[in-house]
């Protein structure tokens, strides 16, 4: 069977995993020359290799967990990734909540009750909370924004400042007032309602094509810096820029896809102009990763913290990195970003530098100012995420053309744009793929076609 699959981002090179490890010959088209989409390594003449955006997982991203442990076996975990116990603390020590090594939901009962730079009633309105939507199964009203959840769970603007706002902005990258309700709570379920190692917050050691995209990628046929044109479904399979494939998946985001499809999308039949709705129906925000060369070696107390904003003075950040290997470099995240690159790049590096160091400075263990700025690179993804707000259709894998099916973290995962939802949706749309063929292998008119199928099924 002769698969193609069109983006070679986290949700591509999951299914072209799956398909490969089912024995389908695996042709992978990618418009630019590094796997890994929108989750990949950049490379910097002076910081080295960076990624385009710093990206924190969760213990509970099981199904990308295991991808990486299984295409690099030979690799332990610590080598690739660093696990923390769920620990939220603020650049300044005003905040901290920490999750101790007890089973769940204990820790989280814990760390809530125990959270220090809150009061008592805030402590009790959060665990009042988390109590609450884990005994209502995780489920939220339909239509329900984040700002609407935590209003009706009476939760202070300090805790909403502290806590929710930021966990909302990190996860869903998409303002409390507009952000769906239920999505929120789907990444609470699988991060806090789950077994402790859920809510392990995981930071990569290494950039993130190395982490198991480029391994991937070696499995496969690569077809790098080709921009597929058309997709067009013919009488035994699929056409991708004239070429035959016995089926496709397309796994780039709306806007491309509405671009590859175009020629399929009749505008006089229903599923192709309700396909073609979905797609112009999403919207997309912004995320900026500044990363900063020190003239010397500095860290943090802890591997992130969260930062103030103070937007007036373009203090932008939110959450600051630094990792052991990498001793000199420090990580600045920005989530819904305005932007960036339209401020004076000297007065934002000045203004962001300045605020990790006069906020740093303040922790208890702090030990050291943050060091001279020598070098920065800020990388602006425009289009970084989907807008997660209320009431947005995603279509699923499948297509009306059973040998064409979608992939990316904007199909209905039920998970907002993150790196799980991605691989989830590559994984799901292989499994689709098989099913579809395997169904109709016996009626096919293709000799190939139907001998690959019948061994798919016997493996």
């Amino acid at each position: 069977m002769n698969v193609a699959v069109i983006g070679a981002g986290w949700a591509g090179l999951a299914a072209a995993v799956a398909l490969k490890q089912a024995g389908s010959h695996v042709t992978v088209f990618e418009a630019s020359g590094t796997p890994g989409g929108r989750a990949r390594g950049v490379s910097d003449v002076q910081l080295g290799t960076i990624d385009n955006g710093q990206h924190l997982m969760l213990g509970a991203y099981t199904e990308s967990l295991v991808l990486i442990q299984q295409l690099s076996p030979e690799r332990p975990e610590r080598a690739l990734l660093v696990r923390l116990p769920l620990t939220l603390e603020s650049a300044d020590g005003s905040f901290r909540l920490h999750a101790p090594h007890l089973i769940a939901p204990l820790h989280l009962g814990w760390a809530l009750s125990c959270a220090q730079g809150l009061t008592l009633n805030d402590r009790a309105r959060a665990l009042q909370m988390a109590v609450t939507i884990r005994l209502k199964g995780w489920k939220a009203p339909t239509g329900q924004s984040v700002r609407a959840l935590l209003s009706e769970h009476k939760q202070t603007d300090t805790l909403i400042r502290r806590l929710w706002e930021p966990l909302c902005l990190a996860a869903l990258n998409t303002p409390l007032q507009e952000a769906c309700a239920q999505l929120f709570l789907n990444v609470l379920r699988d991060g806090l309602g789950g077994a402790r190692k859920h809510s392990d917050l995981i930071i990569p050691r290494v950039d993130l094509s190395s982490l198991w995209p480029s391994v991937a990628a070696q499995h496969v046929t690569m077809r790098y810096r080709h921009i597929v044109r058309q997709v067009k479904p013919a009488q035994h399979g699929i056409d991708v820029d004239g070429e035959s494939f016995d089926a496709c998946v397309l796994a780039v985001p709306p806007y491309a896809a509405r671009r590859i499809l175009a020629d399929c999308l009749d505008s006089t039949d229903p599923d192709s102009v309700a396909l073609r709705d979905l797609f112009e129906r999403f919207e997309y925000r912004a995320i900026a990763t500044l990363t900063l060369l020190l003239d010397r070696p500095w860290s943090l107390p802890t591997p992130l913290m969260m930062l103030d904003e103070n937007k007036a003075a373009h203090q932008y950040g939110q959450w600051v990195f630094t990792r052991a290997d990498q001793p000199d470099q420090v990580t600045v995240v920005v989530s819904d970003t305005p932007d960036l690159l339209k401020v004076d790049r000297g007065t934002l590096i000045d203004a962001i530098a300045s605020q990790v160091r006069t906020q740093c400075l303040k922790h208890p263990k702090a030990s050291d100012a943050l060091p001279d700025v020598v070098h920065h690179r800020l990388i602006v993804e425009k289009r970084a995420t989907f807008d997660a707000c209320v009431g947005l259709q995603r279509p699923s894998a499948q297509t009306k053309w059973p040998r064409l099916v979608l992939a990316g973290d904007w199909t209905d995962t039920g998970y907002p744009a993150v790196l799980e939802g991605a691989v989830r949706s590559g994984s799901h749309a292989a499994r689709t793929v098989l099913k579809n063929l395997a169904s109709h292998a016996g009626s096919e008119q293709s000799p190939n076609l139907r001998r690959s199928a019948l061994e798919t099924q016997a493996d």
